[in-house]
């Protein structure tokens, strides 16, 4: 063992030769898919470098690429707040829906038409997780899951382990702190071999890479995601501080790229409608010949002025669209139709399936959305039908196979009682929704969604309460959400799969959601037609809940986002006696 204390110039030249020399081959390799040395050339160079730290620790740092898998195993995952929130993208899933986005597009600048006019950054839509990169003087010193757009968990230790994130920029130019935004994915190729030596293994596969990216960055083990064979494509940019960026999304791709992060070869710049839809059906050919899954397309208006002049609305940018690609589809039978009753009261069909795998999961269920669709694509017991997940999410019905439908198919009406409570079952007829008209007080399934909705993540963040033992609690003590604030470890204590541990973190996070915010109390109320957005306006423009309990309707008509229906629904909310009981 050498002497730790002092380092020699020669000895640190050397060994920031060696990192210089290994970063860059990292990049070759990882990034370029242009590697400029043999593997063994590689190793011998990374392993004088380990040798030299082994020997003088105090040139050890955070960027030297010895350390990607040099952290320890965590305990948990530590919430990080995103410095700008990772907003989600609005959906096209037709050319139709696209040019509506491109005509709001042209409208709101004033151009000519959305033909010509309008310069569209064109990139693959990956089919990965979503992640945060932070930056600092050149640094990786943060990484993060998209989590709610506005939270997620720190992932550092797992990002670190993949070999085409740069843990210290190249070039020049950079700002001081810049946060970076991105995909981790893992490559077909390698899921495939993975799952082939999991196998082996006799341990579990994964189902899809989606799936395979996502779970390998929630490992507590960094030594464990670097077993894993992931990838990551930057897209985007986020904070910026201490410097500048280009005029325009591509130029910035530009830069991305010239400091040593990987963004896709398949990124374009393309003029207006016509530019949109070539692109998009040139990827879509090519979708299957990629050694990563991709889901659509993400068309981006590509100056900056120009997405600044558009803005946002709700949690989405305007200035951008994802044009999804066709689901994944698949053929099964309809073994049966089951009515669920949601906390509005409203039925909604579910076709009870044989089961298929689509889209990477196997579905036995699959909603029909309301009555009228139930009804317009005649679907029946017994029915081969095409079952897809739109949007490769929520599975539904696409589509009856008429040809084979067998002999006594039978059909399915709308039910004139609640399936739940034995209610009546009443439908307007300007609405396409029947619902129960039994109430949240009769109805234990309204009850039960209702208290589900008032505890979730978006609303009060209630954590703990989840689906199973609201459901219990429904069934006995708790008949609204007021009844959850007088909860007691000895009475929660009595339910199932409830330890005192247990009972205590969900009594203190009972009391932890008292301290919320407006918006997400008037969400988690439940009132119809008022969703996050509305709720949040509504808080914005009245500043407290007794300007909104004592508003008329004309003063909630003159909130951004409300209209007559909305405002009559929430005066109708606050004029009902048990409403501002429950909320007192």
């Amino acid at each position: 063992m050498s002497d730790t204390g002092t380092v020699s110039p020669e000895i640190k030249a050397r060994a920031d030769a060696l990192s210089t020399a290994i970063h860059e081959h990292n990049h070759r390799y990882y990034v370029l898919d242009d590697p400029s040395v043999p593997d063994a050339e590689y190793d011998r160079l990374l392993r004088e470098l380990q040798a030299l730290e082994a020997d003088y620790p105090a040139l050890v740092t955070p960027e030297s690429p010895t350390q990607r898998v040099g952290a320890t195993p965590i305990a948990g995952f530590e919430t990080v707040e995103h410095l700008i929130p990772m907003l989600s993208l609005d959906n096209a899933f037709s050319d139709e829906e696209l040019d509506a986005f491109l005509k709001r597009v042209a409208e709101r600048l004033e151009l000519d038409d959305a033909n010509g006019d309008i310069s569209v950054s064109a990139e693959p839509k990956f089919d990965g997780a979503a992640v945060s990169l932070l930056y600092e003087n050149g640094v990786l010193s943060r990484a993060a899951t998209r989590g709610d757009g506005s939270t997620g968990e720190d992932i550092t230790h797992n990002i670190r382990t993949i070999g085409s994130v740069p843990l210290k920029l190249t070039g020049s130019g950079y700002p001081e702190r810049l946060e970076v935004r991105g995909e981790v994915v893992m490559p077909k190729a390698g899921f495939h071999q993975y799952n082939a030596k999991a196998i082996e293994r006799g341990e579990k596969t994964f189902v899809n890479p989606r799936n395979a990216a996502a779970g390998s960055l929630r490992q507590l083990d960094p030594a464990l995601t670097a077993q894993r064979p992931l990838d990551m494509f930057c897209y985007a940019v986020g904070f910026v501080d201490g410097g500048s960026l280009p005029d325009t999304h591509s130029e910035t791709l530009a830069s991305l790229k010239s400091w040593g992060l990987k963004v896709s070869g398949l990124a374009e710049v393309v003029e207006g409608a016509a530019g949109c839809h070539r692109y998009f059906e040139s990827l879509g050919e090519r979708r299957d010949t990629l050694d990563f899954d991709i889901d659509g397309v993400v068309f981006k208006v590509d100056a900056f002025s120009q997405q600044r002049e558009l803005g946002f609305v709700s949690r989405a940018p305007r200035w951008a669209i994802a044009r999804k690609f066709p689901a994944e589809e698949a053929l099964t039978t309809v073994e049966g139709v089951d009515w669920q009753v949601g906390r509005t009261g409203a039925l909604t069909p579910v076709a009870r399936l044989k089961p298929v795998f689509v889209g990477g999961v196997t579905v036995s269920n699959a909603t029909l959305h309301n009555i009228d669709e139930l009804q317009r694509k005649d679907v029946r017991l017994g029915d081969t039908v095409v079952v897809r997940r739109a949007g490769d999410v929520i599975p539904e019905v696409a589509s009856v196979l008429l040809d084979r439908r067998p002999d006594g198919a039978v059909a399915v009406g709308l039910p004139s009682a609640c399936p739940v409570c034995g209610s009546l079952v009443q439908r307007i007829a300007d609405e396409a929704v029947a619902r129960c008209t039994g109430g949240p007080v009769i109805c234990k399934a309204q009850r039960t969604e209702g208290l589900k909705h008032f505890a979730s993540r978006k609303a009060m963040d209630i954590e703990g309460l989840g689906a199973k033992l609201i459901e219990q609690l429904s069934e006995s003590r708790v008949k609204n959400p007021a009844d959850l604030y007088s909860l007691t470890v000895e009475e929660l204590s009595g339910y199932e799969r409830m330890a005192e541990k247990s009972a205590q973190n969900v009594v203190d996070a009972i009391e932890k959601s008292k301290q919320t915010t407006l918006p997400r109390f008037l969400f988690a109320l439940g009132i119809r037609e008022v969703g996050e957005t509305t709720a949040e306006s509504l808080a914005n423009h009245f500043g407290d809940l007794e300007g909104i309990r004592d508003a008329d309707l004309e003063q909630l008509i003159a909130v951004n986002d409300v209209g007559p229906i909305v405002a009559e629904r929430v005066r109708s909310y606050f004029e009902r006696p048990e409403h501002l009981a429950l909320i007192d």
